[in-house]
This record gives C-alpha cells, structure tokens and sequence, in this order.
C-alpha cells in the first residue's frame, strides 16, 4: 500500500533523529536535569519528550516515541523493568489523541497541553507502580510531584516540542517543512 500524497511517513530519517533526541535527553535527564529541582522534584525529561512526540507526531507515533523514550528511561531506574515504557507509551499515545486540536491553537494551549498530558503520566506511572506491588508509589509525596513536574514540563517543552517536530517531521519534500501550529 503506497502513502497518499502529502502523507509524511516515519522514515529511517526520523527513526535516526528521534533516537537522538532521546539519547541526548536521557543524557539530559541523568546529568543536568537530575541537578535542578523544585521543593525536591526535578523534572521528568523523558516523560515530555514522549509527550511532546504525541503532541507533534500524533497518537501513533506519540505511542512509539513514548514506549522508545520509557524503555530508555527505565535502564537507570530502580522501579519494575517496563513501568516507564508503558506508561509513557500510554501517555504519548493520549497526547497525541488531542494533538489536533491542541497543535492548531496557540502556544500557551500547546504548553498547557503538555503540562496536563506529563502531570497525567506521573499519576499513571504511579498507579501502575503501585499495581504491580510498588505501593510506596502512591504516597503524600505524589502530589508535589506532579506539581513539579507538570510546571517544569510545561515550560520544558517550550524546548523539545520543536525538537520533536524537527525530529519527527525531516525536510524531505525539497525543503518545505509543514508546521502544525
């Protein structure tokens, strides 16, 4: 089956440079940001990129980009191998379910998007932690947490909302590149 005309696909090209991303970010994650914290939380770097993936790239690859970013992030944790990747693909998935209508709107809409979409994917990371017997995971500290994280990843994709698009959407076409908002 051949791609209909203007229909972008998920090319090795984007392949490479979205495997990129997510090793600079988790490079990002572990170094930079485990240094900047609010009231003891820092942000989830990881988490916004697969949002930011479904935000620009739609619910399909919103979920590839998120179970990518997750599986990267769960190498250096110490929670159940596979909770980051599957809430992240989730979340990305859900992100970029409302992609539509949330890229076609203004910026303040896209960074208040990505503000709910990360503080929705701490909850369920949380709650899928403590499905699979992590119940320390649902705890008093959830909240600031999600407090933190959806505040700095709100700003955050500021930054890697563009990455993404850069990453996910290659000029491929003879330069033109089709922007979603």
């Amino acid at each position: 089956m051949t791609a209909a005309v203007g229909e972008r696909r998920f090319n090795a090209v984007a392949r490479s440079r979205v495997l990129l991303v997510l090793f600079i970010a988790v490079v990002l994650q572990l170094t930079l940001g485990a240094g900047v914290r609010m009231f003891g939380v820092h942000p989830d770097l990881m988490l916004l990129v697969a949002v930011s993936g479904g935000l620009v790239g739609g619910d399909e690859r919103g979920a590839m980009v998120g179970f990518s970013a997750g599986l990267m992030a769960d190498l250096f944790l110490q929670a159940p191998f596979g909770l980051s990747a599957m809430s992240f693909t989730i979340i990305g998935f859900a992100a970029g379910m409302f992609s539509g209508t949330i890229l076609r709107a203004s910026w303040p809409l896209v960074l208040a998007g990505a503000a709910v979409a990360s503080a929705a994917g701490e909850i369920l990371y949380a709650l899928l932690g403590a499905g699979l017997g992590q119940s320390q995971m649902v705890s008093d500290r959830l909240s600031p947490i999600v407090g933190v994280v959806a505040i700095l990843n709100g700003i955050g994709a500021l930054l890697v909302v563009p990455v993404m698009r850069w990453a996910i959407f290659p000029k491929t076409d003879g330069g033109v590149r089709r922007r979603r908002w």
